[in-house]
């Protein structure tokens, strides 16, 4: 890691549909979404209007912020799909979803949520891993939620699952300011370091 700082344009976020037990993770989803539009760093999310979506939307919005939403057609009456964005994509697939969120942010953030957040989140940084792109991605810990997960990927990297050099491609931390610094500093390894190693 050295003093090289890469500034964001857009960061895409990954979050729950729902917003989880009592009102934190909205708030903290909110003033997420604030922070981001606060600094002139437009946000890509999942197009919904409810939960966590909803939430990190909003704070963006109130702060007049540009959101793109991108959400397959087969989910867009399900999640409600936020009609108030800067604009809102719909695509044929999650995996058409996927790509276009990747495509369109220079960096990754998941806030709090279930399958789908922690689906996506490992897939950027597999996509990273494997140099498919050199975007960083880090966990927004709020309240602690992802303490086990970060215990369990440094677990991994223990067990020989994960290499050393590939543990800081999933940063954490506990507000958005303290993550985007850390994400703006990551150095990702070249593939040509450690494919060819045992």
């Amino acid at each position: 890691m050295n003093s090289t700082r890469t500034h964001f344009r857009r960061v895409a976020v990954y979050c729950g549909s729902s917003g989880g037990v009592g009102t934190h993770y909205l708030d903290a989803a909110r003033a997420a979404g604030a922070y981001l539009a606060e600094r002139g760093i437009d946000l890509v999310y999942g197009g919904g209007r409810v939960g966590m979506m909803g939430a990190v939307a909003e704070g963006a919005l109130m702060k007049g912020g540009k959101v793109y939403g991108v959400i397959p057609e087969k989910l867009k009456t399900r999640e409600l799909a936020h009609e108030g964005l800067t604009e809102l994509f719909i695509v044929d697939s999650m995996h058409a979803r996927k790509t276009m969120m990747a495509s369109m942010a220079d960096a990754f953030v998941a806030l709090p949520g279930g399958w789908g957040t922690l689906e996506e989140v490992f897939e950027v940084v597999t996509w990273s891993q494997l140099n498919y792109h050199k975007k960083p991605v880090g966990l927004l810990n709020v309240r602690g939620y992802y303490d086990h997960l970060v215990a369990f990927l440094d677990h991994a990297m223990a067990e020989g699952f994960i290499r050393p050099i590939h543990r800081p491609l999933c940063a954490s931390a506990d507000s958005m300011d303290a993550l985007l610094d850390r994400l703006s500093k990551l150095q990702i390894p070249d593939i040509g370091r450690w494919i060819d190693k045992p």
